[in-house]
């Protein structure tokens, strides 16, 4: 049974101690820990040692504390892996030719959570700066995204409402938003730009995706556009940041520009 090794803080050894049990598989996915005097005993530590320990676990991800259940194993982490082409930017998560928001994973599927028009919001406002229209002429379409149960993406669109048939917003159907927007409104809709940056999850996101206020999150936001250039849809999607991999593989998409007889742009 791994013991506490010689160095650093004690509580950072009865730390690494318990993370070496979960890593071993004596403590699996989903278990319980033992409880706190448990763990004392154990290690021949007091309360407050194991304490700090616990609480170390926590903010390594390690565990969860469930207040008043008990503190558990977390489960594997879902963590798509997102194509990107070098050479169009174009990516497979939410773009239209994918059925779902995330190409491979089997249980994924869009929820609409929440929909509001003419919002003022800080985010509202930016969308209408990108949109070119005031706050008060937007549909603001709230959606999470869950793979296998898990929630790994929330999200954030806005449309000019004239657009929008009635009752579109309001509809419960599990969907892939983008491609529901270019249906409903007939038009064929093409990257404008998109950019990635990171942000810490602020009380609703954190919620929504079960994680802690304040926690990384990887920010895409950017507008597609009509084919004319028109922007008609902004998107703001927040990703947990371990559940995300980004991907891009030059060497394949250099083979298939040659093979369909394009132009080399690597570099």
């Amino acid at each position: 049974m791994p013991t506490p090794r010689n160095n650093g803080p004690l509580y950072l050894q009865f730390a690494r101690a318990i993370q070496e049990r979960i890593d071993t598989g004596e403590y699996p996915p989903g278990s319980r820990l033992p409880s706190e005097p448990e763990l004392c005993g154990q290690f021949g530590a007091n309360r407050l040692t194991v304490r700090q320990a616990i609480a170390e676990l926590d903010r390594a991800g390690a565990i969860e504390i469930r207040r008043g259940v008990g503190t558990f194993v977390r489960r594997p982490v879902v963590r798509a892996t997102i194509d990107v082409d070098p050479n169009s930017a174009r990516l497979d998560v939410g773009s239209q030719s994918v059925p779902v928001p995330v190409r491979g994973l089997k249980g994924t599927e869009e929820r609409a959570v929440e929909v509001s028009v003419g919002s003022d919001t800080a985010p509202d406002r930016q969308a209408a700066e990108h949109l070119r229209l005031p706050t008060s002429a937007l549909t603001r379409i709230d959606t999470v995204i869950v793979i296998s149960t898990q929630p790994w993406a929330v999200n954030s669109y806005w449309v000019a409402t004239h657009l929008l048939p009635t009752g579109f917003a309001e509809s419960t159907e599990s969907r892939n938003t983008t491609v529901a927007v270019a249906e409903a409104i007939g038009i064929e809709l093409e990257y404008d730009w998109r950019s990635f940056s990171a942000i810490a999850a602020d009380i609703a996101d954190a919620q929504r995706l079960d994680v802690a206020a304040g926690s990384p999150l990887l920010l895409r936001e950017g507008v597609s556009c009509a084919p004319d250039g028109r922007p008609i849809l902004y998107v703001r999607r927040r990703i947990y940041g371990e559940n995300a991999s980004f991907v891009m593989r030059y060497r394949e998409w250099r083979q298939a520009d040659q093979d369909s007889g394009g132009a080399d742009t690597s570099g």
